[in-house]
């Protein structure tokens, strides 16, 4: 059943109004358990994984363009609300227009084991203080689309449940397992603690080893080998871990992985923005034929 509200003062849409300040979302969302997720495809892809809803948000005048997305709303969970609104009050909450008129607060799911994600997986993909929510989003939709079984995130990174990272992810971050690893210099994984440069390799490389990965950093050093090195595609359990702009892994990480490994750069480039070189990397060392 639709909720028609006039204005946005309404206290029930607190979740979607505090989207005006960033700093903000960002300190609060973690601590509420909650994600904003945007556009009905992301939506449908959130329903897809089994999200809990706290609520749909629509523009009044597409109620009718979205009449799918509300008939599995309803059906799926009927207790959560669904609001509509105009267009011209919706504008006030920053870059709704660029929603195509829809979101929704989803309550985030709990945090997957990383053990388990590893056990289930022979190509993973590590990202190392990555914090920019458009590559971390970039980089889960090629991980989802290029062969990837996993994706996992160390403490430093920014969260992939945040809104423009499932925007710009389309999705993808509800599609393949992933989960945090390492822990920080205070021992805890939470997003949003100071995490010391290449700390999280400290017990995450081992944990990886323990599960029968080997680990290439992708990183340009005097010993790297070309990606397409037949020792990367022979090797069954393979992680890949990847690194902020600018900065890159740092030399902790580099020192801990089993290769150290480089893109092979014509016309004087030296290299490529890290969700273009995550890409190029993933369908380098994908299973064609994975294992049973």
């Amino acid at each position: 059943m639709l909720t028609h509200l006039e204005v946005l003062d309404d206290a029930r849409l607190d979740v979607y109004a505090r989207l005006t300040d960033v700093a903000l979302r960002s300190k609060l969302e973690p601590e509420q358990g909650i994600c904003i997720v945007e556009s009905a495809k992301v939506i449908e892809r959130a329903l897809d994984a089994g999200l809990r809803p706290q609520s749909l948000l629509l523009e009044a005048h597409r109620a009718t363009t979205h009449a799918d997305l509300i008939a599995r709303f309803e059906a799926l969970w009927p207790e959560a609300p669904i609001y509509v609104a105009p267009r011209e009050e919706l504008a006030q909450l920053t870059g709704f227009d660029l929603t195509r008129g829809a979101l929704a607060a989803f309550y985030r799911p709990a945090p997957r084991d990383t053990r388990d994600v590893l056990e289930q997986a022979h190509r993973v993909a590590i990202l190392e203080d990555i914090t920019n929510h458009t590559n971390v989003g970039a980089i889960f939709r090629s991980a989802a689309a290029l062969g990837m079984d996993a994706v996992l995130v160390t403490p430093g990174c920014y969260d992939p449940l945040y809104r423009r990272a499932l925007r710009v992810s389309m999705g993808a971050v509800f599609q393949i397992p992933w989960a945090y690893i390492g822990t920080d210099v205070e021992g805890s994984a939470k997003h949003g603690n100071v995490a010391r440069a290449g700390g999280w390799s400290e017990t995450g490389i081992p944990l990886l080893h323990e599960c029968g990965f080997r680990v290439a950093a992708m990183a340009l050093t005097d010993d790297s080998i070309p990606l397409d090195d037949p020792c990367l595609t022979r090797t069954d359990k393979l992680a890949l871990v990847l690194g902020t702009e600018g900065e890159g892994l740092s030399e902790h990480t580099i020192a801990r992985c089993d290769y150290t490994v480089k893109i092979p750069m014509a016309h004087g480039v030296d290299s490529l923005n890290v969700a273009a070189a995550s890409a190029v990397a993933f369908w380098q060392v994908r299973q064609i034929n994975k294992p049973a």
